[in-house]
């Protein structure tokens, strides 16, 4: 049987990412995001529900989010979703949490800190780095072919 596991969100951060590294240097961003779904009920009024998810972005793509990404600014996930389970250690039940693993992500909205409270200016994508790549540097990423230059108005889509 033929499976399919897929994500596209766009949000925004609800927190500052926490950027870590693994023994072995490979960096993890954890980020929770806002998703807001707005829509009129029969009534006619406006309503609106928040989903808030817990995503965890790996190699240098965790690099950039936590080097150019804050509270409250937007951003584009797509990943994958994962299913974590553990028992809890004060009521002894099984408890699960669903998350989502990036694999592309792009950072939406002004790069100038128009939304979301001044970050620095941020590429316009950026994307996970093999796992052979070597130790994280300070240097800002190169742009990726097809990105959109930041001064561009033009949208890919």
């Amino acid at each position: 049987m033929a499976s399919f596991n897929k994500v596209i969100l766009i949000g925004n951060l609800t927190r500052d990412p926490e950027l870590r590294y693994t023994p072995k240097g490979t960096a993890i961003a954890k980020i929770g995001l806002a998703v807001n779904r707005t829509w009129r009920n029969e009534a006619g009024e406006t309503k609106e529900e928040v989903t808030f998810v817990d995503v965890d972005i790996f190699g240098r793509t965790a690099e950039n989010v936590g080097q150019y990404m804050r509270k409250g600014r937007p951003i584009m996930v797509e990943g994958r979703l994962k299913l974590d389970s553990w028992d809890d250690k004060q009521t002894g039940q099984k408890r699960s949490r669903l998350g989502v693993i990036a694999e592309t992500v792009q950072f939406l909205g002004s790069p100038a800190g128009g939304e979301g409270g001044g970050a620095p200016a941020a590429p316009r994508a950026a994307r996970p780095a093999p796992s052979h790549s070597p130790a994280p540097s300070a240097a800002a990423p190169e742009p990726l072919e097809g990105d959109v230059p930041p001064e561009s108005d033009d949208v890919p889509f």
